[in-house]
């Protein structure tokens, strides 16, 4: 990667992702876009950012052709629950976004880096541990689009030879921005809650286990794949990753080590539990870590304590 168009820029990956390439390859190297120009953003602000809507091809086209782009890191979409509540729409983001970007690779041959998801699969997959390559019967119009952008993605590279590559991104853990309407989203809320009110009402039931990783881990992944020898990779597309898998009761009993009084408490949302079901409880990340040398270095107890230490600083909350 020398010269890095991001999409999606503005998301809870896509705003964290920014910052961090810029700091390992030059502010001048790494273009930022988005459909929008917030005010404030360190990601406008303190670095290239173009204004792209990814169902625009020639957009995307005009914006590498301009910055001499080698690489795009594609990260725009609609996550699980904001796409059942409009799967036409997200059918038109994920799919039509990614064609596009797809097209423009081939053209100008780029790289591409796209992230799929533990959604992409469903409840005929193997539970815990589900491997590598398993059924893949996802039951939410975002689980379907990331079947088919892994399968989309793996044609563009054997009949047109882009260079594509991707993982399978569990539940995304941080401090520096909120989600934006994903079934894992729980495990964001909760902290900030923690500390402001000291209790949570959690939407998933207790006892559902989620496959979850901390941003350090998942920006750290999106390097290590894009720089790792393509000759090692059989899996290009859609490598499973994890880091941690637990129930809300388990990140509850963390926080109560740093904040004895927290309280949890449940009220059910039947859609994003009906999600939460439909996917597996664990990954074997297996593939990733023979074939590019995946190692995250957060787990539960120290993702919780730099969580929570971050966001004290962050919300000025002694």
């Amino acid at each position: 990667m020398k010269k890095i168009l991001i999409t999606g820029a503005l998301g809870q990956i896509g705003s964290e992702l920014t910052v961090h390439l810029r700091k390992l390859y030059g502010v001048e190297n790494v273009v930022a876009t988005g459909r929008r120009i917030p005010k404030g953003s360190s990601v406008v602000e303190d670095g290239i950012y173009e204004l792209v809507d990814v169902e625009q091809a020639n957009e995307i086209a005009s914006a590498v052709k301009k910055h001499k782009i080698d690489t795009i890191i594609h990260l725009a979409a609609m996550l699980s629950a904001t796409g059942e509540k409009d799967p036409v729409k997200a059918w038109n983001v994920n799919m039509g976004g990614l064609f596009n970007v797809l097209e423009v690779a081939r053209e100008m041959k780029c790289a591409v880096f796209t992230p799929s998801s533990i959604a992409a699969f469903g409840p005929n997959s193997q539970k815990v541990k589900t491997p590598q390559d398993d059924i893949q019967r996802p039951t939410t119009m975002y689980g379907v689009t990331k079947v088919s952008g892994e399968l989309l993605c793996d044609y563009y590279h054997k009949r047109f030879g882009v260079d594509t590559r991707g993982v399978r991104y569990p539940g995304l853990i941080s401090y520096e921005t909120l989600p934006g309407g994903g079934t894992t989203d729980y495990a964001v809320h909760i902290y900030y809650e923690a500390l402001k009110n000291k209790k949570y009402n959690s939407f998933i039931a207790e006892g559902t286990y989620m496959d979850m990783m901390y941003m350090p881990d998942a920006l750290e992944a999106v390097v290590k794949l894009m720089e790792a020898d393509p000759s090692k990779l059989k899996h290009r597309n859609a490598f499973n990753i994890t880091a941690m898998s637990f129930a809300p009761e388990h990140i509850a009993a963390e926080i109560k080590k740093h904040i004895p009084e927290f309280e949890m408490s449940y009220d059910v949302d039947p859609v994003r539990q009906a999600i939460a079901e439909s996917w597996p409880d664990s990954l074997d990340d297996s593939a990733a870590r023979e074939e590019w040398g995946w190692d995250p270095k957060y787990d539960l107890a120290s993702m919780t304590a730099d969580m929570l230490a971050k966001l004290r600083e962050k919300l000025n909350i002694k």
